[in-house]
């Protein structure tokens, strides 16, 4: 090799250490400068081009006009709709948590609902495909993976049939996770012949002049009919396996749990899914938001829809789940299947213990997700000193519901994890209930995790070896790359 190659090399990695000490902080956490500039410093050409691919998690630039657009409908179509009644005791702070969801872009909060709760993987298919049986008007689907196999050929089946009846059946499906799946095109082709209106969300589609960062993705999870009743939570809409060869081989089952809604929140889910459609397709669906204007229910639950994603100017559930942390008085319960909290994040968590308040972490004991896996448990130890008590669902279940609650006043639950990527890169949308009756059952659920987990304590974990902790630690770091 030339002297003259050698100096222009030296040159070239000298000038991408200095652009990259001016650009990657910039806006950026400094957890995650600090390990992009790591990457790019020990690997200059192979940490650009990662950079260049997935540094940036904004949204292209149309994207981002149509969220502006969006968050002004969201605002214009939900004004004046609040119908909470306050006969029942509120927390002092949870108006302020209300007004801070509100301006973030929320849903106004709204009263007058109806929930229940369904942890049965199958069970919770068969409501969903039961309510689309019902359906006179419209269906709204909205999952980050939809896929037709032997688990949902039944929900499927439903949706044609709405169809044939006239029905008009909407779907939006996320591109690059259903892709993924092993029975992709059959779903794709099985929805065009029943005559559904279908899109892929976020379509990675560079020959269609369709692009952004691959891996943000819409990772909601919604199901409207016909303004009356919705559903949304933690599953998808595919076999409990993921028909994954590897899952099938480990014996991997997910536990789930959806909630079922009636009332004026289900006008505020369908205008997510509304955003969304016009998001994929430029058509605004104006008339399917009208509130509903039934009879508040008797033990009346009041709830907000907070939707998050990078197409927000704030962390809106990052943010909200700070607020009810440092709000909380007596007791915190986390339900999250991946937990790689920011720094903010632990800080509430740990600062909660040592106000003397009971915090609660289910997770599972196994992970189908190496990466994210190790990263979270890189956190236990930490979490155990601070007297946070972790519980472990037993294998081969993989406890996927995201859901935690505060005090015995309020709930949230969702599409949500509580890890940086749900944080800043997923589209996620969830639910904040305030109302005993809901928490009570949510209380019920999170007893029954506790009788199918077991406890992870500080001393046990103190026996990890090394090997582990570096491998957890490395995956931490990588965890940090936003």
């Amino acid at each position: 090799m030339s002297t003259a190659v050698v100096v222009l090399l030296l040159l070239l990695d000298f000038v991408i250490r200095i652009v990259a000490i001016i650009v990657v902080p910039r806006n950026r956490k400094p957890t995650s400068a600090t390990a992009w500039l790591l990457a790019i410093f020990l690997i200059p050409y192979i940490g650009v081009l990662f950079f260049l691919l997935i540094g940036s998690y904004k949204l292209p630039k149309r994207r981002r006009e149509k969220q502006t657009e969006i968050n002004e409908f969201i605002i214009q179509s939900t004004e004046g709709i609040e119908r909470v009644r306050r006969d029942h005791p509120w927390p002092p702070w949870l108006e302020g948590v209300v007004e801070l969801n509100r301006n973030l872009g929320a849903m106004p909060l709204v009263g007058g609902n109806r929930a229940s709760l369904n942890g049965d993987y199958e069970a919770s298919l068969a409501a969903m495909t039961a309510e689309i049986r019902r359906a006179k008007r419209y269906v709204h689907v909205e999952f980050y993976i939809l896929t037709l196999d032997k688990t949902t050929a039944d929900f499927f089946a439903a949706m044609e049939e709405a169809v044939q009846r006239g029905v008009t059946v909407r779907v939006l499906l996320d591109h690059i996770a259903s892709l993924r799946t092993p029975d992709y095109k059959r779903t794709i082709r099985r929805l065009t012949a029943m005559g559904a209106k279908w899109q892929l969300m976020l379509p990675v589609q560079p020959l269609r002049g369709k692009y952004q960062r691959p891996d943000l993705r819409n990772h909601r999870k919604l199901l409207i009919v016909d303004g009356r009743v919705a559903f949304m939570g933690s599953q998808n809409v595919i076999d409990r396996s993921y028909n994954k060869k590897s899952n099938i081989r480990r014996g991997l089952k997910w536990k789930e749990l959806i909630v079922r809604l009636e009332g004026p929140i289900v006008a505020g889910l369908n205008a997510i899914f509304i955003t969304d459609w016009y998001s994929e397709t430029d058509e605004l669906l104006r008339r399917e938001t009208e509130p509903i204007t039934d009879e508040p229910a008797e033990d009346e639950l009041d709830m907000q829809v907070v939707p998050s994603g990078p197409g927000f100017a704030g962390e809106n559930n990052l943010r909200l789940f700070l607020a009810l942390l440092y709000y909380a008085q007596e007791r915190i319960v986390i339900t999250s299947p991946y937990f790689v909290p920011d720094e903010a994040m632990l800080t509430a968590i740990t600062t909660a213990t040592q106000r003397g308040i009971a915090v609660d972490l289910f997770v599972s004991e196994i992970g189908d997700q190496a990466l994210v896996y190790h990263a979270q448990r890189s956190y236990y130890e930490v979490l155990l000193r601070a007297g946070v008590r972790i519980y472990m669902y037993k294998a081969p279940y993989i406890l996927h519901a995201k859901h935690f609650t505060i005090d015995d006043d309020v709930a949230v639950i969702g599409s949500s994890n509580m890890d940086m990527r749900s944080f800043q890169l997923n589209m996620e949308v969830v639910l904040m209930v305030r109302g005993r009756s809901f928490v009570e059952e949510l209380r019920r659920v999170e007893d029954g995790y506790r009788e199918s987990s077991r406890e992870l304590t500080l001393e046990e974990w103190m026996r990890q070896p090394l090997r582990s902790t570096v491998l957890d630690n490395l995956a931490r770091l990588t965890s940090a790359l936003q």
